[in-house]
This record gives C-alpha cells, sequence and structure tokens, in this order.
C-alpha cells in the first residue's frame, strides 16, 4: 500500500493529494541562498533530500553549456544550476503537474531567467533535443524497467562528450544501477559518496 500511495504522489502526473504548501530553503556552496515553494504530492516535500543534495555536489558544467534535470520535481537540482552558470540554457522535466508548476514559480521566484519548466513522461517533453548535461534522482521506487528507460533516453539526448548523473541510496539498489549505466554508456565512475547515496557519472 504505501508503494502505491508513493506512486499517486509523485509518479503520476496528475496528483489528488490536498495542498500543503511549505517553504524550503536551501543554501548554495556559494552562499547564495535558494527559497522554494513545495506541496503535497510531490518527492520531498519537506526538503531538499540528501540524495538531491550530492547531485547538486556533483554535477560540474562550464557556463554556457546546455543541462537538462530530468525528473526535477519542485526544482532544486535546475534552479542551482541555472543561479551558478547564467549562461546556460537549462531545462527541467517532470512527469508530475504539480511538481512541474512549483518549478516554473520557483525560478521566478529565485530570478532564473535561464531556465525552461516542461512537463512529460522521460525525455518526451524534449524531443530531438540533446544536452551537455543531465542529471537526475530517478523515482526508484517506481521499479527498474522506468529506471532503465530514462538511462537510455538520457544516453541518446546526450551530446559526444556529454556527461550523465544520477544518484542512489546504496542500500536501495545503486550498485545495479551503476551496472546498468555501465553496460549502457560503456564507463562509470562515482564522484560523490556520502550519507548512504552514490552519485554515479558516465560519459558518452
Amino acid at each position: 500500500m504505501e508503494v502505491c500511495a508513493l506512486a499517486e504522489q509523485y509518479f503520476t502526473p496528475s496528483p489528488t493529494s490536498a495542498h500543503e504548501r511549505r517553504t524550503v530553503r536551501y543554501r548554495m556552496r556559494d552562499g547564495r541562498e535558494l527559497v522554494f515553494e513545495t506541496d503535497a504530492g510531490v518527492f520531498s516535500k519537506g526538503r531538499v533530500d540528501r540524495g538531491t543534495r550530492e547531485l547538486i555536489k556533483a554535477v560540474t558544467l562550464d557556463d554556457g553549456e546546455s543541462f537538462l534535470d530530468l525528473g526535477c520535481g519542485w526544482g532544486p537540482v535546475g534552479i542551482s544550476v541555472a543561479v551558478s552558470c547564467p549562461r546556460s540554457e537549462v531545462w527541467m522535466v517532470d512527469v508530475n503537474e504539480r511538481a512541474c508548476e512549483l518549478a516554473r514559480a520557483n525560478a521566478q521566484a529565485n530570478g532564473v531567467r535561464n531556465a525552461a519548466v516542461l512537463c512529460g513522461d522521460g525525455l518526451a517533453a524534449v524531443g530531438g533535443q540533446k544536452f551537455d548535461v543531465i542529471a537526475t534522482n530517478p523515482p526508484i521506487r517506481a521499479g527498474k524497467a522506468v529506471v532503465y528507460r530514462l538511462v537510455e533516453e538520457a544516453r541518446d539526448h546526450l551530446n559526444p562528450g556529454g556527461r550523465f548523473y544520477a544518484v542512489a541510496r546504496t542500500k536501495q539498489g545503486a550498485g545495479s544501477l551503476r551496472e546498468f549505466i555501465h553496460a549502457t554508456f560503456g564507463n562509470s565512475d562515482e564522484p560523490e559518496i556520502g550519507g548512504g547515496y552514490r552519485v554515479i557519472r558516465a560519459t558518452r
């Protein structure tokens, strides 16, 4: 029953949970503070979760490189990148309509002008567009078939030399996810490990 409830909350396009608005603050490494509005029916409504924080720490790109936040939720990864790299085009995608609405509002509230939020399942929302960097905190509880599809779609939407980042809890299949990513890309490493999470990186 718990998994079904979670699936209804943030794996499906239109959550039915009663609204429960909250404000979350996140301090970037350079000291700047971002303020986010969250709500019920989206992933980690009460805080920037540890896996997402590890992912933000691990992701590196040059200002001007294109970036996709795959499964953006209410926007902490994509907005952090957009603020740090104001010349980069940042795209944020999520299947959850409520999460997308929040991400758009949060981008505006934090003064972000170089990010666009699209609602859709996986990479379908961006069509044939390709990116220099793609990062995801994948919906592990949705099952391997969903997560592995996102990995394969990400590979196909990276420019040559582009980097893919994924974070997973060590106790929830990070090892098998790295094996699949390595098999898909032909390479992998782990630039961040901490708090029970591992960030996996691969290059196309």
